[in-house]
């Protein structure tokens, strides 16, 4: 993919990461020191000795202090649970630095909202890791699904993610896959089929979830939501049925290293621009409405 994009002739954009988790490590570390839009300046954690693990091999430096990492970066990726997140971004951005934000963004809407707020008193450039949104194949499906007359769509999010291993993490576990697996889904089913007008939650969000859409367009879509159940590799599916024959989206023998390159350009762009694309932090806003309204009561 990286072959495919033009080159880039810009200086790279200095970004300091917050986190140093697997996650952080194995994406956002490693992609965002690939360059060339972007340069890995610094990583600040609340774990020092894994901040120094997490920037070494890139030749970051791993800060003291989160102003620390401010002061050497004009944009700030976050790989954190939700609530530092929310916390830390706010501060980010009214230092004047753009934001490469998890989903999602907050714990609840409030924190949420208020993050959305501050993004736009500072004027700052912002951009979700909605990481199936920058995958080619992707973007093929979500471009038929704009030809297709869809009358109901079948989504599901399955892993056994939170059976243990590296991201069975205490708010993974405490929220469950609603807030977790969620906003991919919501996400994929508003772009593939329209705007949610309503949404109702079934069952357990730390076992087995149900949702129930019904959009604008007149669609109605069903999402399966789990992180608690033994499926190979996991993964993500969307099916669009209507008077043609099923449209289907499957990261099932996906390689997401194609993903990354689109998601660092379009956000090296959009800061050297001053422009944020559709996937920015009012689109994180509206996914955790959402899952708000989702949530079983």
């Amino acid at each position: 993919m990286t072959d495919l994009l033009p080159p880039w002739t810009g200086e790279p954009l200095r970004v300091g990461l917050v986190g140093a988790g697997p996650w952080a490590r194995a994406v956002h570390a490693r992609v965002l020191a690939a360059g060339p839009e972007t340069r890995l300046t610094a990583v600040w954690a609340r774990r020092e000795e894994a901040a120094r693990e997490t920037a070494a091999p890139y030749g970051a430096k791993a800060t003291d202090r989160f102003e620390e990492l401010l002061d050497s970066c004009e944009a700030v990726a976050f790989s954190v649970p939700p609530a530092v997140q929310a916390e830390l971004a706010v501060r980010a951005a009214g230092a004047g630095r753009a934001l490469l934000l998890e989903k999602p963004l907050g714990q609840d809407p409030a924190s949420a909202r208020r993050l959305a707020d501050a993004v736009g008193e500072a004027g700052v450039v912002s951009q979700l890791v909605l990481s199936n949104r920058y995958h080619p194949a992707a973007r093929r499906f979500l471009a038929a699904a704009r030809e297709t007359e869809v009358a109901g769509a079948r989504s599901s999010g399955l892993s056994g993610a939170f059976l243990g291993g590296d991201f069975a993490t205490p708010w993974r576990l405490e929220h469950g896959a609603l807030l977790d697996v969620g906003p991919h889904l919501l996400d994929l089913l508003e772009a593939a089929v329209g705007p949610v007008a309503r949404i109702r939650g079934m069952g357990d969000p730390r076992r087995w979830l149900e949702l129930t859409c019904e959009h604008t367009t007149g669609a109605i879509s069903q999402c399966s939501l789990s992180g608690s159940v033994d499926v190979p590799g996991g993964g993500t599916r969307v099916e669009l049925f209507g008077p043609r024959p099923p449209l289907v989206y499957d990261t099932a023998g996906l390689d997401y290293e194609e993903a990354w390159p689109v998601l660092r350009r379009e956000f090296a762009t959009a800061v050297r621009t001053g422009v944020s694309g559709e996937l920015d932090v009012r689109r994180g806003l509206r996914l955790q409405e959402l899952i708000a309204q989702a949530a079983p009561a």
